[in-house]
């Protein structure tokens, strides 16, 4: 399993058969321009933690473009069918086998909304199981007891945390979420992309070193393989 960073929270994940993307929000990410393009991604799938607009702002055009199937919870995917998109509604807790692998929906402490205003159901996170391999995709949240659960269901090989702060964890909680989950080994996201979460990386690299953790940072379509 490859998990290409995107900018901001967005994500390409590439198993043996399937292209996955997690929250698309490139078009208007100036640092994504010149790196990466909605015309590169074919995904089979399109996972969405929440509905802020700085997540789910490409999902249509990636969406009809590609015939991907949404997948995230109740209200975002019922909101998407009216659109005439091919979506499976999850809910916290909920777990279910794919043509990728197995998937999670999982608590996240944070808020959810359409950019209209209108009700986002509540937000969450995801953990894949792909290949023998395991990815907690946190979302955007909070650092909260329920990521203590995470590694109940086995091993996670790779975290994705946010570490941007203000509106999500900054590094300190997030070195410690990679504790909560039990995981060696933390992708940071959601941070740079505009000034409110703009972030000292050196000072983020010290503070999972405090912990014993690895912080991988890639640069805007580099990946990580599991």
């Amino acid at each position: 399993m490859e998990i290409v960073f995107l900018g901001h929270g967005s994500l390409q994940i590439r198993t043996a058969d399937h292209e996955l993307v997690v929250d698309p929000f490139i078009t208007a990410n100036e640092l994504a321009k010149g790196k990466v393009s909605l015309n590169q991604l074919h995904p089979d799938f399109i996972l969405l933690t929440h509905a802020h607009q700085d997540h789910i702002l490409d999902v249509e055009a990636l969406a009809k473009a590609s015939g991907a199937t949404l997948i995230s919870n109740y209200e975002i995917i019922t909101h998407y069918q009216g659109k005439g998109l091919d979506g499976h509604p999850m809910n916290h807790g909920g777990a279910r086998d794919f043509p990728f692998g197995w998937l999670k929906y999982v608590n996240a402490v944070h808020t959810s909304s359409f950019p209209d205003g209108s009700y986002g159901g509540q937000p969450g996170g995801f953990v894949l199981n792909s290949g023998g391999k395991t990815v907690y995709i946190a979302g955007d949240t909070a650092l909260h007891m329920d990521m203590k659960l995470i590694p109940m269901d086995g091993p996670v090989d790779l975290a994705v945390l946010p570490i941007g702060d203000n509106f999500t964890m900054g590094a300190k909680d997030a070195a410690q979420a990679a504790r909560f989950v039990e995981c060696p080994r933390a992708m940071g996201v959601h941070y740079d992309t505009f000034g409110y979460i703009e972030i000292d990386k050196e000072a983020a690299q010290a503070e999972f070193q405090k912990l014993g953790v690895e912080l991988l940072l890639p640069e805007i379509g580099e990946g990580v393989t599991l």
